[in-house]
């Protein structure tokens, strides 16, 4: 995802090495002085009042950095009792809470599917390159497209009732998250970020997203019907005012048209934009590098 950090220059290994040879001369000065005489009893300092001073206080451990992949497993009631599978990735090193990005997958996919496309390995060099850590987050959300459904389930209730304080307990700062998507989870990003609001949505990436302009253009399953449709539409939602947003969608793609009618009717144009590629892994790919370097300092602020 990102480029290599360079090797050491010649100059850097030079001071380096400087600095480990007058370490090493300085041990051995230390380890060839006399010895001072032995102490058959350690001295006590006093005070004033003839108190022996309190012991110099013994500095803490060092936090053990966290581990960079975890994952685990709840049984979601807002799924209908669905075992739900979730990751959790972090750059190496990272002693303190950070906060999350909530990649949404598309239909089709699931948590192992966002990780799979090497997501740890793509967090620790884009860190390593300068970029402020933070966590990225997948969970199993079905193929309801992020909203309640007839049949009971409702992944979106799951990612923002259930997902959101399970992170809390992993140790991650939730007090502002981001959310990232790809097609069907495109839509679930501009949906769930929206509902969670501006004071907790530090920004949005909708890539490629699942967007329709009316309840008869969806695709079969999308929806269960207009009622539905109207209930879970993102068109004209106050709240993505107030969100930085950002949209990517290739000039192939058959949401093409709709996107662009969606981000005309946006008040505030959002980031990112068209260009060429379709509806596919290897265009969101080529997009992830400039999404990361977007979302990153809007989620740290």
């Amino acid at each position: 995802m990102m480029a290599a950090m360079p090797p050491l220059s010649r100059r850097a290994v030079l001071r380096l090495g400087a600095g480990v040879a007058a370490g090493a001369a300085g041990a051995y000065a230390l380890g060839s002085a006399p010895s001072p005489p032995p102490v058959t009893q350690p001295p006590v300092a006093m005070t004033g009042i003839g108190a022996p001073l309190a012991p110099p206080p013994v500095p803490l451990e060092p936090a053990a950095p966290a581990p960079t992949y975890v994952t685990g497993s709840f049984v979601s009631a807002a799924r209908g009792g669905v075992q739900t599978n979730w990751a959790v990735a972090r750059p190496p090193g990272q002693t303190g809470p950070l906060r999350p990005v909530i990649a949404l997958h598309g239909k089709g996919q699931d948590a192992a599917g966002v990780m799979a496309g090497g997501v740890e390995q793509g967090l620790a060099q884009a860190v390593a390159s300068g970029i402020p850590p933070f966590a990225v987050v997948a969970v199993d959300g079905g193929g309801g497209y992020w909203h309640a459904r007839a049949s009971g389930e409702d992944s979106g209730s799951m990612v923002l009732d259930e997902l959101i304080p399970l992170l809390g307990q992993q140790g991650l700062d939730t007090s502002r998250v981001g959310f990232l998507g790809w097609s069907m989870g495109g839509y679930g990003a501009l949906l769930l970020g929206s509902r969670l609001g501006p004071a907790r949505t530090a920004a949005i990436c909708a890539v490629s997203p699942a967007l329709w302009t009316s309840s008869d253009a969806t695709a079969p399953g999308a929806f269960d019907g207009a009622a539905d449709y109207a209930a879970n539409s993102v068109w004209g939602l106050p709240n993505l005012a107030s969100i930085p947003i950002r949209i990517d969608c290739g000039d192939s793609d058959p949401f093409y048209s709709a996107t662009k009618q969606f981000i005309a009717q946006l008040p505030t144009p959002p980031s990112g934009g068209f260009s060429p590629g379709g509806h596919d892994g290897a265009f969101w790919s080529s997009q992830l590098p400039a999404e990361i370097a977007w979302m990153a300092p809007l989620l740290v602020a």
